[in-house]
């Protein structure tokens, strides 16, 4: 039996925590206007992948890994902030070094290099997994039915998408790309140096 009520919780609760900024939503803006709209949503692709992973094991208990083994979440956040102070400090040393040029023709790969870029940024934050099993174990009931837990994860999957997916449409547009091209190296610079301080902060 569906519990609609908890599954309009998730909604809530769930697109409050997505539209807040984080490394996920600065990397989906510098994908965006720094690469191509495929490239942007495969990045948002694998986001969204990690998303459904973190919450299948919110909604299933295993999220109760990290309480029970401390040392795990301590290693997972240790490499998770090391991955984005790198990816950080990258994007500031690298800042306008890359071609001026943009084109919609892309390097074979370059879409699946994205991907796996949008997964590794999501698994980076440890956060996330926080997140997850402080919102499913607010609101999944103590046994979870099928339809309760497939309409959870389908909202988990459906708000992060369509965020995530209209924040790089919207940037993408070759007027915002254009702009990107001439105030880039401000551009990579604020970018990095926002992911380098959520990794930071996330070791403190």
């Amino acid at each position: 039996m569906l519990d609609s009520t908890a599954v309009l919780t998730v909604f809530w609760v769930y697109l409050a925590g997505v539209v807040i900024p984080g490394p996920n939503f600065v990397a989906v803006v510098h994908k965006a206007v720094a690469g191509t709209r495929s490239e942007a949503l495969a990045l948002v692709a694998g986001i969204v992948v990690v998303n459904l992973l973190w919450s299948s094991c919110a909604i299933t208990g295993l999220g109760l890994m990290f309480a029970a083994f401390p040392w795990a979440a301590l290693i997972v956040k240790i490499l998770g902030a090391a991955y984005l102070m790198w990816f950080g400090a990258r994007l500031i040393v690298s800042a306008g070094k890359h071609p001026a040029s943009r084109t919609d023709e892309e390097p074979a790969g370059s879409a699946f290099r994205s991907f796996l870029q949008g997964v590794v940024t999501n698994i980076g934050n440890p956060k996330s997994m926080a997140f997850y099993a402080a919102v499913f174990s607010a609101a999944a009931p103590a046994h979870v039915s099928v339809s309760t837990f497939a309409s959870m994860l389908a909202v988990v999957v459906v708000v992060s998408l369509t965020w995530y997916g209209l924040v790089a449409l919207t940037l993408s547009q070759a007027r915002i790309a254009s702009a990107y091209q001439q105030a880039r190296k401000v551009i990579d610079r604020l970018c990095g140096g926002l992911i380098l301080g959520l990794g930071v902060r996330q070791l403190t």
